[in-house]
């Protein structure tokens, strides 16, 4: 499937892409899905680039295996070119057989942004009556610009939005998109410390280490979704409620969550996953900020890459390749009836 088929019905089931996270984020608290490390390919004369290999495997209705392999090349941005480039590849789980390819760069980008749209549903009423809170990001990228897709205005009615990036061209660029007809006033800022005041705060950036102070300390009711994962000072964390979508997960790779947990020699600041919120066994202290750091789960991107295939075969808008294995029966073996 190529890219653009991809990219259409994406946008045009926005909804339906959130509802699939929430349920996935479901059937992962519930145990029914296989996630194991991702595996990080990294190049010593581009320590800034890497390509991941997420496999996974989601049971419930899905029922598929599968392997995202993604590239991150931040350098793309100056020759003009998207930083992120990614494949995805869905499994049979009755035989193994690979069932489709998907151009998937726009799969890991909607699947981030419902998972975000996920958790500011379900955390921001528990710890916000602001009738129309302010939305502020940091980074204003692809990941950005899908997030506030999927944010605004299904989630959150905002007041106003404002964003920063090291690179004014992409922030105006990014208020221009969000101006696009909602009639909510956004603008650029260069003032850092107003837009970690935002009552939601989406960090979206390239940022490999923490840049932020360590003396930073959100306000209670301010929700900060830390899609990036490495912005933040580890000690801004542990003054936070902290929700993850997997502990295991989260806590490693030298992510902000990881580094607190070096600093704090535990988990205890960890108050639960997004799945506990969903289920009710977590509530977060709304006395306190809370920070949603998503490490992003290969079965996400399985759920939502099995929903846009099923999608695009009842529009006819997949890409048959006859042939494509050049044997479907065991040698020797006697074909079954339905093999014939």
């Amino acid at each position: 499937m190529p890219g653009a088929a991809v990219d259409e019905i994406l946008f045009a089931h926005r909804k339906s892409v959130v509802e699939i996270v929430r349920e996935t984020y479901l059937l992962h608290e519930r145990g029914e899905t296989i996630n194991p490390d991702s595996y990080f390919l990294r190049f010593p004369e581009k320590p800034n680039a890497r390509i991941i290999a997420l496999p996974a495997k989601l049971g419930g209705p899905v029922e598929k295996a599968g392997i995202k392999w993604i590239a991150s090349f931040p350098d793309n941005v100056e020759r003009g070119i998207p930083r992120a480039s990614a494949v995805l590849i869905l499994n049979d789980f009755e035989n193994g057989y690979p069932v489709a390819c998907l151009e998937s760069a726009g799969i890991s980008a909607a699947r981030t942004a419902a998972s975000a749209a996920t958790a500011a549903g379900a955390l921001l009423p528990l710890i916000n009556t602001t009738e129309r809170p302010s939305i502020s990001f940091v980074g204003a990228g692809v990941i950005a610009r899908t997030i506030l897709d999927y944010l605004v205005p299904s989630v959150v009615s905002p007041e106003a939005i404002t964003v920063l990036d090291l690179d004014g061209a992409s922030a105006e660029h990014f208020v221009a998109y969000a101006k696009r007809g909602d009639n909510v006033p956004a603008r650029e800022s260069k003032d850092l410390a107003e837009v970690l005041a935002g009552d939601v705060v989406v960090l979206a950036t390239t940022a490999g280490k923490p840049y932020l102070p360590d003396h930073l300390e959100f306000r209670p009711g301010q929700l900060v979704l830390n899609v990036s994962l490495r912005d933040l000072h580890p000690a801004t964390l542990l003054r936070a409620a902290n929700i993850v979508d997997d502990i295991d997960h989260c806590l490693k790779a030298d992510t902000s969550p990881h580094l607190a947990e070096q600093l704090s020699g535990g988990r205890d600041f960890i108050t639960g996953t997004i799945g506990q919120v969903l289920l009710g066994k977590v509530r977060p202290d709304a006395g306190r900020p809370v920070v949603f750091s998503p490490f992003g789960l290969g079965v996400l991107d399985i759920a939502v890459g099995d929903f846009v295939l099923r999608t695009a075969s009842a529009q006819n808008r997949t890409i048959p390749i006859p042939n494509f294995f050049g044997s479907t029966v065991r040698w020797g073996a006697s074909p079954r009836p339905e093999e014939k």
